[in-house]
């Protein structure tokens, strides 16, 4: 294992399943798991769109980023991050440089069908959908590039999404 990268960290966009794969991933790792929109949220006391709501977006990037800065502080974690995440330079470099990063990708038809059956609410969704998706999904594309390991998860079972992510940790360790 290269020295630095002790954690796994799974990054893309709001609804490509970065939280239930986390979760599914940790179990099958016995790894302790991390969401940083979670702990933010923990942190706060209110909702992520409370917060954007009250302190706008800039705001909550830089608590992100401090959050960000904490997980990797730990000694060996399972990261799941906010779609944005990697909109900052210092957050790619961050996660490149201290975990091995899985980008979870999905087809932006599916990204959208997801979205609609959860319930979270989502501050940069506001608006037209499928308009919103396409547009995040074209602007963020290549932001998500510097990941170790892209896997799409169109149409895909979490366990085996979580299998596939498992045994790339596996070889990475």
């Amino acid at each position: 294992m290269q020295h630095n990268k002790r954690h796994l960290a799974l990054i893309g966009m709001m609804g490509t399943g970065k939280t239930t794969v986390g979760r599914a991933v940790s179990e099958l790792l016995d790894m302790t798991w991390r969401d940083t929109d979670q702990e933010l949220v923990a942190k706060w006391g209110c909702s992520v769109a409370e917060f954007f709501a009250r302190y706008g977006e800039e705001r909550f990037r830089e608590e992100e980023t401090a959050m960000l800065r904490a997980c990797l502080e730990e000694q060996r974690l399972l990261l799941t991050t906010g779609g944005g995440i990697v909109l900052r330079e210092q957050n790619r470099h961050l996660l490149s440089q201290w975990a091995y990063v899985v980008h979870l990708d999905a087809d932006p038809h599916e990204i959208i069908e997801r979205l609609q059956r959860s319930e979270e609410e989502r501050p940069l969704l506001r608006g037209d959908l499928s308009a919103r998706v396409h547009a995040i999904y074209q602007a963020r594309r290549d932001f998500y590039r510097f990941a170790d390991l892209r896997v799409d998860t169109t149409g895909r079972a979490v366990s085996d999404i979580a299998e596939e992510i498992a045994r790339a940790w596996r070889e990475h360790v």
